[in-house]
């Protein structure tokens, strides 16, 4: 078994808010691909996307979904270095990309998943609904309801990534907004990973007997990060190993640009909760930001680490 890593880049150019890919064998020791320049780049929407999810389909194909935003043409633009407009005027849309191999990929498509009583769909995750056989696509958003106050998880379901349900609430909390979601899979239950915006402003962990909730607490994992600096971590994401332990990266942003990135985490079972830091036991060739962790084969590891996209492609 080996993993794909799909991130961006923290860069004030618009070449860091593309779709970049890592590889490891175990998980552990990160490599580059395509020279550690873009697989994919964004000509539609905002022409820059972040906060990366992909998934493998129940039919072995690829889907790739993104936020769709750029602060490198935004912010000097029509966002007017507002992050309060983005959360109110930002995209409706999300980005997404299919492919068979994760070599080649269809052409970039636009998908609307909120009105215009939605702010800015932040930060897609993907799961599989076993029992309704089906996709969940959840992401964060500001709304019209609460007067774009507290964000909340909303959700839609897809069988094809075409044609999409109405968006629901997937998860809000009472006393903060929350952002960031990332749904895991164990042993029957669905675990919730989001960073609470307010009371603690900590990634916390939620677990729940079916995808959409209703989710209750996991109190270990709160003293498992207690001892973590409050407002300094965001993106979590997850991948369970082959040794069967689970490694959490949680996005660090409290320093300088060329000192983000991800900080990992290792528990032997989610059930419990009790993450240890384990930053000695990885490694990146740069800061990766906000992205998903994927299982892939030996075979599809090999072709991403000997794919190099010609130049003229970029």
């Amino acid at each position: 078994m080996a993993y794909l890593f799909v991130h961006f880049k923290e860069k004030k150019t618009p070449d860091g808010e593309q779709v970049y890919f890592g590889i490891s064998r175990e998980g552990f020791e990160w490599e580059l691909v395509n020279e550690g320049n873009p697989i994919l780049w964004s000509y539609f929407g905002d022409k820059g996307v972040r906060d990366h999810t992909i998934i493998r389909t129940e039919a072995n194909d690829f889907v790739i979904m993104s936020t769709d935003l750029s602060l490198s043409y935004g912010m000097l633009n029509q966002y007017q270095d507002s992050w309060e407009k983005i959360g109110r005027e930002g995209s409706k849309s999300l980005m997404l990309w299919r492919s068979k191999d994760l070599i080649n990929w269809e052409k970039q498509e636009t998908i609307q998943l909120g009105d215009e009583n939605f702010g800015c769909l932040w930060a897609p995750d993907i799961i599989y609904d076993r029992q309704n056989q089906d996709y969940v696509v959840h992401w964060s958003s500001a709304h019209a309801r609460n007067n774009y106050g507290q964000k909340a998880i909303y959700y839609s379901r897809t069988k094809d990534f075409k044609d999409f349900s109405m968006p629901e609430i997937l998860y809000q909390k009472p006393d903060s907004g929350v952002i960031d979601s990332a749904i895991y899979e164990e042993d029957g239950q669905y675990y919730l990973f989001v960073k609470s915006e307010a009371h603690p402003e900590k990634i916390i962990l939620l677990r729940s007997e079916q995808v959409t909730g209703p989710y209750e607490r996991v109190v270990n994992f709160d003293k498992s990060m207690a001892d973590l600096e409050a407002g300094v971590y965001e993106a979590p994401t997850a991948v369970k190993t082959a040794d069967g332990s689970w490694c959490l990266f949680l996005d660090f942003y409290g320093t300088t640009t060329e000192k983000q990135g991800y900080i990992p985490f290792v528990a032997d079972a989610l059930v419990n909760g009790n993450f240890v830091r384990s930053d000695e036991k990885f490694s990146f060739p740069y800061g990766y930001k906000h992205g998903t962790i994927l299982s892939i084969t030996e075979e599809e590891y090999g072709r991403l680490k000997n794919y190099k996209k010609p130049i003229s492609e970029f």
